[in-house]
């Protein structure tokens, strides 16, 4: 069975230019990837196709306005299976990580509602109970490319996307360590070298090795993961 995403978006062709190349275009042309969009303009009720107001309060920026966007999303959920859960990109949203991208991977089909300006009217979010999700502490001109992101990440899970699935095991987040590092041809890089234990042919130490770099590369760079990491095994 496919993995459908429905993507509300005031930028449709930004998402279908995405599904064109790479491991999603390869997915969506095998037939383990549908995506659809909706977009909250089609849905204004003006001459002018109005999607955004001022906020109440004043401020600086626009916000999208509730009705056209919940239409939107109404539009959006009817193609999805039953049950398919929606999710807003948003800064103000819990991070994504790799294990929510293992979850939604197992899902039929999955909403995102891709944001724009200063926001969208909380009203659509709250009475619609629709989870709001980041992919980092930065700030994007819009949740178009985090929703690509977030499709990225969950559908390379998918069965048959990858032609070497050990891959999703070793990779950085999957055991809670970041990946060892790697390399290749040629053996001399600039005065560098493959470390010998790469060269021995004993895979157990070249195991080894690996575990122990992935635990220092974590160590190192991601104390959060690593302290996270110990907090798990206590």
């Amino acid at each position: 069975m496919a993995l459908q995403f429905e993507v509300v978006t005031l930028f449709p062709g930004f998402i279908r230019a995405y599904l064109e190349e790479g491991v999603v275009g390869r997915a969506a042309a095998r037939g383990l990837l549908r995506v659809g969009t909706e977009d909250p303009r089609s849905h204004a009720i003006d001459v002018h196709r109005t999607v955004d107001d001022r906020p109440y309060g004043g401020g600086p920026g626009m916000v999208m306005k509730p009705e056209p966007l919940a239409a939107a999303i109404g539009a959006a959920a009817a193609r999805l299976p039953p049950g398919s859960p929606v999710v807003a990109l948003s800064a103000q949203g819990r991070p994504f990580d790799q294990r929510r991208a293992r979850d939604f991977s197992g899902l039929p089909g999955l909403l995102l509602v891709a944001g724009r300006y200063e926001g969208v009217d909380q009203r659509v979010l709250d009475a619609r109970d629709i989870e709001e999700i980041s992919i980092g502490d930065y700030v994007l001109s819009g949740g178009d490319l985090a929703a690509q992101v977030l499709m990225d990440a969950c559908v390379r899970l998918l069965p048959g996307v990858l032609g070497n699935v050990g891959t999703l095991t070793e990779e950085s987040f999957a055991s809670g360590l970041l990946e060892y590092p790697h390399y290749t041809r040629p053996r001399d890089f600039e005065g560098h070298t493959i470390p010998d234990v790469l060269l021995s042919g004993d895979h157990e130490k070249i195991d080894k090795w690996r575990r122990e770099q992935a635990e220092e590369f974590t160590k190192t760079r991601r104390p959060d993961l690593w302290e996270k990491r110990g907090k798990s095994r206590t």
